[in-house]
């Protein structure tokens, strides 16, 4: 094996879920897990994570909420083959299903067997840096995960309401100074949009915004208090331990 394919072992929530993954390109982050913890799913529905890669968020998802079915969308074979590792590692293959086929391709899930309106939950971390803008690496592993094309957006937000079910949500996670782009993407297909802003710490700009929307819902779009990471001296805040390592949701619970 080369040093291009070597793989980690890695915890995450606390040690709650491993996850196996490539030790060069894309590694899963902090996006991921509160990607997660934002999702509304509960036992008896079913959840999809598009672009999942090597299935951190809806693995996290699936441990959150037992009784959750999850599938786990990607294109990658390679990162399939580590999502299904990290499936079987953590005792979820009797919840999780992986899904190789391109998240923004309605016609490639239907032929993967998947079908319309069939999903309660979606969510996605799609790339989201514009090459124009910013510097690219020259890992494409690391590349395709980060960086997308201008009109990826859409397709994934097609997807979602194509996969959706009447009432459903979608929860994303992107770039906070591209806002406007996700709820001009969101509309018409879904409404009654909430968004939380994510900050390094406490006086900082928000640097990400969790994004849930309701699949035919109405025009409304409401702004909650943001969730700081860290506090002034680099440290996690409570409320940020308690999400990234203990599993607790990330509540829209104060609007601003």
């Amino acid at each position: 094996m080369g040093a291009e394919d070597e793989i980690s072992e890695d915890a995450i929530l606390g040690g709650r879920l491993r996850i196996r993954q490539p030790l060069r390109g894309h590694r899963v982050g902090h996006d991921a897990v509160l990607l997660a913890a934002a999702a509304r799913a509960h036992a008896g529905q079913r959840a999809a994570d598009l672009g999942a890669g090597v299935g951190a968020a809806g693995l996290a998802l699936a441990v959150r909420s037992a009784g959750l079915k999850v599938t786990l969308i990607e294109i990658d074979a390679a990162l399939c083959a580590l999502a299904n590792d990290n499936t079987r590692l953590n005792g979820l293959d009797d919840r999780v299903t992986v899904v190789a086929a391109d998240a923004g391709n309605v016609d490639a899930l239907q032929a993967a067997g998947l079908a319309p309106a069939s999903f309660d939950c979606v969510l996605m971390n799609p790339p989201f840096f514009d090459a124009s803008r910013h510097n690219v690496s020259p890992d494409p592993r690391r590349r395709s995960a980060h960086v997308g094309s201008p009109d990826l957006l859409g397709h994934w937000v097609d997807t979602s309401a194509w996969l959706t079910k009447p009432a459903g949500m979608l929860t994303l996670i992107w770039r906070a100074d591209a806002l406007n782009d996700v709820v001009a993407a969101l509309r018409p297909g879904f409404g009654d949009i909430s968004v939380l802003p994510v900050l390094p710490r406490a006086e900082a700009p928000a640097i990400r915004v969790l994004v849930s929307a309701v699949r035919g819902g109405g025009a409304s779009k409401v702004t909650y208090r943001p969730f700081v990471l860290n506090d002034n001296e680099g440290r996690p805040t409570p409320a940020a331990e308690a999400v990234l390592r203990s599993a607790a949701p990330l509540e829209f619970s104060e609007r601003i």
